[in-house]
């Protein structure tokens, strides 16, 4: 067993679930109580890694994160190396690709929590801050335990699940390991092609 292999994957989980609790709990917030008319169309482009393949949201990443991009020319400038193939990059890669798997059930908790409870709280005076600590996370906890565990259990599955399709690749061939064939033999225009169309099926798939 691959030791060394395995730490690097827990660690990488776990500090993908941390920056989701964080991140993820405002989202969640937002996705529950706001009350914006396109909302839907905000909630579908949270939930898209879970439609769409791995490797077209990869590639999606690696164009965000190259030395080409802003983000990638600034990260190179303040560090001296680039973000992609970093541990840094993988990082932010897998918060992307876990983001729902989190999200998700932090708000369904949320939306389970009595509004009377909340209204009963804001009615003694008690700001909207200090309910959602003292109200709304506390009666949130379960759905902010299973947020976690998934988010924790996807990225750490998703890892290894990699490292045996990257030890099949060749012999089988699903539809989005063709996009690492387009990549590899340099052809752009059918990369762009195919994460375009992936991305208005999942679109399309999440909002109908």
């Amino acid at each position: 067993m691959d030791w060394q292999a395995f730490w690097l994957t827990v660690r990488l989980a776990t500090l993908v679930a941390a920056v989701l609790l964080v991140v993820g709990l405002p989202v969640a917030y937002w996705i529950t109580y706001s009350r914006w008319r396109w909302k839907f169309l905000a909630e579908a482009v949270f939930a898209l890694p879970i439609v769409l393949p791995p490797t077209v949201l990869g590639f999606y990443v690696l164009v965000a994160l190259g030395p080409h991009s802003p983000l990638g020319r600034g990260w190179e400038a303040l560090t001296g190396h680039t973000l992609a193939f970093t541990f840094e990059g993988l990082l932010i890669g897998s918060i992307l690709y876990s983001f729902p798997f989190a999200v998700q059930p932090f708000a369904a908790s949320f939306a389970a929590v009595d509004p009377r409870l909340m209204a009963a709280s804001q009615t003694l005076g008690v700001s909207r801050f200090k309910t959602f600590f003292r109200v709304i996370l506390p009666l949130s906890l379960p759905g902010l335990v299973t947020g976690l565990a998934l988010s924790f259990a996807h990225c750490h599955g998703f890892s290894a699940a990699g490292n045996l399709v990257r030890r099949a690749f060749g012999r089988v061939r699903p539809e989005p390991a063709g996009l690492g064939v387009e990549v590899r033999t340099a052809a752009p225009q059918r990369t762009r092609s195919y994460t375009k169309e992936n991305v208005l099926r999942g679109m399309l798939a999440l909002i109908t």
